[in-house]
């Protein structure tokens, strides 16, 4: 037996035999608990179940098909993990510098992804969300290494102003991300930038009139969007794999965590990850969440979490 790719039919097919012929063989009733038994040792070894595969245990195509795919869903979260940080050229914030950092309150949306890919917010979840991560920042800031201001309660324009400029950030984040950050979406002009070091993006000279501004250096914006996958959009994802080999993402996890010039608007320093760890449902995941969107924070004492 060899593992390989035959003609016209999914990746995740197993060719058995010479050439690229390949045996429609479906699974019986009998494989499903073995197949079943094996995907859950893939879990905790995915070697083991290569080590099985190749040495021909008694799985037929289909089942090898459903534990192939079901194995690339549990690492695609990996696969797909992009991060990158980014510091305005010139810009240098030291430790202790007398420089005031306003902090406002994180923008937090939490729901679920549904089978067609639609955000599905859900108000218990991101109540809840809210209330972890504001404790998890409360602890870490603490530790960015200057003054800390906190945000004013905005009501009515001043409330409108804010919610303006937070959604603009996170277009601004998406947009560095797609256009600057990764190679095959760059923008001609941010080509240029990453090859001079320049990292050039604002908010516009307006931040000067959000509330608390006149009383603070800089303003430190995060964002966060997560979507779970629902069952039937984990569903999809395995049978889009199985079929016609098409990957499909369940569920979506952005944060962004931003530093801007409250005179200028320049965003000075930014870290954005559009698939970002941490459960935000849950008080340690939040902490993991703030802890990775401000561990480079310019002049921090924060340190990366150790990797397990």
């Amino acid at each position: 037996m060899r593992i390989g790719i035959g003609h016209g039919i999914s990746p995740f097919a197993i060719n058995e035999g010479a050439g690229d012929r390949v045996h429609p063989k479906w699974c019986s009733c009998d494989d499903i608990p073995l197949a079943y038994q094996l995907c859950c040792d893939s879990i905790r070894s995915a070697a083991d179940l290569f080590v099985a595969l190749l040495e021909g245990a008694p799985l037929k195509l289909f089942c090898r098909r459903v534990i192939a795919a079901l194995l690339l869903c549990a690492v695609s979260g990996i696969a797909h993990a992009q991060e990158k940080t980014a510091v305005r050229q010139g810009f240098e914030l030291k430790r202790n510098s007398q420089k005031k950092i306003l902090v406002f309150r994180p923008a937090v949306s939490v729901g679920a992804q549904s089978t067609g890919g639609m955000f599905e917010p859900n108000a218990d979840w991101t109540e809840k969300s809210k209330a972890n991560i504001r404790i998890a920042l409360e602890k870490f800031q603490r530790q960015l290494g200057n003054e800390i201001v906190i945000a004013p309660e905005a009501y009515g324009e001043d409330a409108r102003k804010v919610e303006e400029y937070m959604a603009l950030f996170s277009a601004i984040s998406q947009a560095v991300i797609e256009y600057q950050f990764f190679i095959g979406n760059r923008l001609p002009t941010k080509k240029m930038d990453n090859k001079a070091g320049i990292f050039d993006w604002s908010l516009g000279a307006g931040v000067a009139d959000l509330p608390g501004a006149k009383d603070a250096n800089y303003a430190l914006f995060i964002y966060n969007r997560d979507a779970y996958g629902s069952t039937g959009r984990k569903v999809l994802q395995v049978l889009a794999l199985l079929g016609p080999g098409i990957a499909v993402q369940s569920g979506e996890h952005r944060g962004y965590a931003g530093l801007i010039d409250l005179k200028t608007g320049d965003l000075l320093w930014l870290n954005a990850d559009s698939q970002i760890g941490g459960d935000v449902r849950e008080p340690d995941g939040s902490e993991k969440r703030v802890r990775q969107l401000l561990e480079d924070f310019p002049g921090s004492a924060i340190e990366k979490e150790a990797a397990k």
